[in-house]
């Protein structure tokens, strides 16, 4: 198990909320937005946050964060104090648990470590009159990125022992472990996704979005029932799409696996597809939709649930299949207010020399 941590934000949350093993989520925010700020954490269930008033700038609102661990000014907010402190930009929401993980291990082992990214323009140094002076050999420099994590004795001495004139023009964390403290420390080279987007101005709203619909249709959950002819449909249907999607299959038993479907869903998966043979199957289905309300993926985006029900009776009639569409079309109704959008798939087939021969499909 991995040692609990603790990460200062200024505005993002949501996306630590999914890692266990981040204990608490400082939330630094600018006086104006405080109120703000909690009621979108009270308004979607965010557990684990703590909203601090920011400073104005970025290394007091970062030394503002830590204080909620030592000082008794902050008494009404102090938390247990943690081992490692991970600092991230709410600008860059898209960090992933590698690399959150990757550099709070580093910092465990050296005392600081950071993500950083190879140059992709050279940098130049001009004269007072404004001509060039010289240049950076661009192979020799790296740019530092967040996350960047501490031990937190480490980092919080190098804040109180730091100037003024550090607090007001410094940005550079990494430096002030260095500079107070003789830490030097390890850079962990990221992945590209990881700076894709950075939500600074409205504008980049727009490839956030076009990256987490992008994400969202790119997941597949295939769910089944236990019984054999479901986990064949699952198997076929996993072989099929594992090609063009990522796609998980499980053969499950709903009914006696509410924690196991938890843990599952914490991996933030937005599709899901649930195969059964049962002549009703709703009480399965309404465990399905209230473990995805308990873990919380539908207060942000909508959830895409199908639910395949295989059928071998000898004696389907036209009137069943609009029976099951009444109930599934009212059901998804329901559920579409919580944001879990259902959709139906009835097949019925029958059993020949052991061999299954679909013979109708009915949409619902």
């Amino acid at each position: 198990m991995h040692t609990p941590v603790h990460v200062s934000l200024s505005y993002r949350e949501e996306h630590c909320l999914r890692i266990s093993w981040i204990s608490d989520i400082i939330v630094v925010v600018s006086p104006e937005n405080i109120e703000t700020m909690k009621t979108i954490i009270q308004k979607y269930g965010h557990k684990r946050v703590t909203v601090v008033k920011g400073g104005i700038t970025r290394h007091r609102s970062i030394f503002n964060g830590l204080k909620v661990f030592a000082e008794n000014e902050f008494s009404k907010y102090l938390l247990q104090k943690p081992e490692v402190v991970v600092i991230h930009d709410a600008v860059r929401p898209f960090v992933e648990e590698d690399i959150l993980l990757e550099v709070v291990m580093a910092a465990k082992e050296h005392g600081a470590a950071g993500a950083i990214r190879s140059l992709v323009s050279t940098v130049i140094a001009s004269s007072a009159d404004g001509f060039l002076d010289h240049s950076l050999e661009r192979a020799r420099y790296r740019a530092s990125e967040m996350p960047q994590a501490f031990l937190f004795d480490i980092i919080y001495q190098a804040y109180q022992q730091c100037t003024d004139y550090d607090l007001d023009y410094g940005t550079e964390c990494l430096h002030l472990a260095l500079k107070y403290c003789k830490i030097k420390a390890k850079l962990i080279e990221g992945t590209a996704d990881l700076w894709k987007v950075k939500v600074t101005y409205k504008r980049d709203l727009y490839a956030a979005e076009s990256i987490i619909k992008d994400n969202l249709s790119q997941q597949i959950c295939v769910i089944t029932d236990v019984k054999e002819d479901a986990v064949q449909v699952g198997l076929l249907l996993h072989e099929s799409l594992k090609s063009q999607i990522k796609v998980e299959a499980i053969s499950i038993s709903l009914c006696k696996n509410d924690s196991h479907l938890q843990n599952m869903f914490s991996g933030r998966c937005y599709n899901f597809i649930y195969i059964h043979d049962k002549q009703s199957a709703f009480q399965e289905t309404q465990l399905l939709v209230d473990v995805l309300e308990k873990s919380n993926i539908t207060l942000l985006y909508p959830v895409i649930l199908i639910l395949v029900h295989l059928n071998s009776s000898e004696n389907i009639s036209f009137s069943f299949g609009m029976e099951k569409l009444t109930r599934i079309k009212k059901f998804a109704r329901e559920v579409k207010e919580k944001n879990i959008w259902v959709y139906g798939l009835l097949i019925h087939y029958k059993t020949l020399n052991s061999e299954n021969f679909p013979i109708q499909i009915i949409l619902l």
